[in-house]
């Protein structure tokens, strides 16, 4: 049996990683789909400004909390979890740590990209931009989902 500490972090795990998930999906099925019917000139716009606006604290605290909580619910429950709440929660930190390596090396450098073509070729820029930001933006929306499930799993 899981102590106090252990199924307070747990729970707040399994928030924190669902509103994770859920502002990734949201990109995903929503602001996405709804961006690629605008202009080179108002996508490009657009996006630069999300860009500037989703590293705040909010996204912060989210983006950290994924990877910091579960950590701390794993290891203030060492020998508490049983079965299937360890290996979960340890598949869970896999994943949210593999969908942040995939926002570091794939998703920032190419919103760096992005700001950086500012008053460029609109048309060229979202070219290079929008395939393979939207690709990289569905497998780190994978990630999120398995490890919000994971932890649900786990809780």
């Amino acid at each position: 049996m899981m102590s106090a500490m252990t199924s307070l972090l747990l729970a707040l795990s399994v928030i924190v990683n669902g509103l994770y998930a859920g502002f990734m999906l949201t990109f995903l099925v929503a602001i996405m789909p709804g961006l690629a019917e605008l202009t080179d000139e108002q996508f490009t716009a657009a996006m630069r400004r999300f860009n500037e606006k989703v590293p705040g604290p909010v996204f912060l605290v989210l983006f950290l909390g994924v990877v910091a909580l579960p950590a701390a619910a794993f290891f203030t429950g060492l020998g508490e979890h049983d079965e299937v709440a360890g290996p979960a929660i340890v598949a869970a930190l896999v994943c949210a740590v593999a969908g942040h390596a995939v926002t570091i090396a794939g998703n920032v450098p190419l919103n760096n990209a992005l700001a950086a073509s500012e008053g460029g070729d609109d048309s060229a820029a979202r070219a290079a931009f929008e395939p393979r930001w939207n690709t990289l933006h569905q497998v780190r929306t994978a990630f999120a989902l398995a490890a919000c499930a994971l932890l649900t799993a786990a809780l």
